[in-house]
């Protein structure tokens, strides 16, 4: 890689503040309250501005819809994107990510080439396959999309028993689900390809036809009766007979071909092997003893694609972290900023292992949270990164229960302190390979 730094990135939900679950309950539902969400998304943008000035590669938002409860704040991230490009000199903005089978993929081809325009190409995309049900199950209703918690990825985490969530039965009914959430992605995600790399293009599958109707393409466009497209558009759009036979997108994306693209993952082999088909940079929700094979099972399927990594090369780890001056000082602040949307959101999900109510425990478990001085989680991730080398890591902090000044802190620290002991790692491990 040209670069073989650590390029970290930092995710804002927003999540809705509250000094205790009494109080989420009284303003109930906390994801409306218009004056605390005013004062939440303007108050992040201490953060990002932050972020661009202390050096992080990246910030991203995610998708989710209809969180009333305040925990996932985070219905637009197009237009967040934007804004944080018109403030910010540096730093790269994107989302982790798009939840594809519930959108036309031409609109996110669109939406995201416009915003990697105007960031001039400091952008990235992100997609995801789309687990909550709530929402993906009604925005995703037109194309015939569920939510999903992949089989493969709970067989994967059932085997290796060290993945840190939860492990459903997996019954017809979910697999059927899983395997339609899967052809829609996949199918959503080659149609956005197109739209970014060719000039023009055709597709016909079960859920699009581009042009409509495929079979005749469309015979009433004025400008190709009057001959203007076949004068002025892509090559290939019109037939002879005056028929469009293919679509072009415009505009193109900034970067060539195409800005880069995240893929979340939970442990799934799946969609592992999907992104080293394409070159996405897959995006670790896991501890690192799961991480590590996956990252071997993405080099593997990479290589049969043509594409070649080194250890770690074009990968990301996500972890939470939270610095203190002690370690028990780092868990007060867990308990006091994270402790609430672990218990009644990511646990309640059914995604966490959590035994006998131990919520902290469970917490503190995972492998997904590092916590304590900035000697502890540094050691810590130096043990982690020599076991996987991966060129990105995404920090998750939880904005706005954590407060703005709170999370620059952590970041400052991560990038003065925790990040050249990490560039070291990979200098060494690309070094080797070379």
């Amino acid at each position: 890689m040209a670069d073989t730094s650590l390029k970290p990135m930092t995710i804002l939900y927003p999540v809705m503040p509250a000094k205790d679950e009494a109080e989420r309950a009284a303003l109930r539902p906390i994801g409306r309250n218009r004056d605390l969400y005013q004062s939440v998304i303007h108050g992040g943008l201490e953060i990002v501005k932050a972020a661009d000035e202390i050096g992080f590669w990246g910030i991203g938002t995610i998708e989710h819809h209809f969180w009333s409860e305040g925990y996932e704040v985070a219905p637009s991230p197009s237009v967040i994107q934007a804004y944080w490009a018109a403030i910010t000199k540096r730093i790269n903005v994107g989302v982790i990510g798009y939840v594809m089978a519930t959108h036309n993929p031409i609109r996110v081809a669109e939406e995201t080439a416009v915003i990697n325009q105007l960031a001039k190409g400091r952008s990235f995309v992100g997609l995801a396959r789309g687990y909550q049900s709530r929402w993906t199950n009604v925005m995703g209703q037109h194309f015939g999309m569920r939510a999903t918690k992949s089989p493969t990825a709970a067989l994967y985490n059932a085997q290796t028993q060290l993945a840190g969530f939860s492990q459903a039965t997996q019954g017809v009914k979910d697999l059927a689900d899983d395997a339609e959430n899967r052809r829609i992605f996949e199918d959503h995600v080659e149609i956005m390809l197109k739209a970014w790399t060719q000039e023009s293009f055709d597709h016909n599958s079960k859920g699009w036809q581009i042009p409509y109707p495929y079979e005749t393409g469309v015979d009433d466009w004025p400008l190709a009766k009057a001959g203007v497209t076949q004068k002025f558009g892509a090559p290939g759009e019109v037939d002879q007979q005056g028929h469009t036979r293919r679509v072009s997108v415009a505009p193109a994306p900034f970067t060539r071909p195409h800005p880069p693209v995240f893929l979340s993952g939970s442990g799934s082999p799946d969609t592992i092997a999907f992104a080293g088909k394409h070159g996405f940079v897959p995006t670790y929700f896991t501890n690192i003893d799961s991480a590590g094979p996956l990252a071997a099972h993405y080099r593997k399927s990479a290589a049969q694609h043509g594409r070649h990594f080194a250890p770690g090369q074009n990968q990301c780890m996500v972890r939470w972290i939270q610095f203190g001056k002690t370690k028990e000082d780092a868990l007060n602040r867990i308990k006091a900023y994270d402790l609430d949307i672990w218990k009644n959101f990511y646990s309640a999900m059914g995604r966490r292992n959590v035994e006998n109510d131990d919520y902290i425990g469970s917490l503190v478990n995972s492998g997904l949270f590092l916590y304590g001085t900035v000697n502890d989680i540094r050691n810590d991730l130096i043990k982690q990164w020599n076991v996987f080398p991966a060129e990105y890591i995404t920090l998750i902090n939880h904005y706005a229960q954590t407060p703005a000044d709170v999370v620059i802190e952590q970041l400052d620290l991560f990038q003065r302190q925790v990040k050249p002991a990490l560039d070291e790692i990979i200098h060494k491990s690309i070094r080797a390979v070379a």
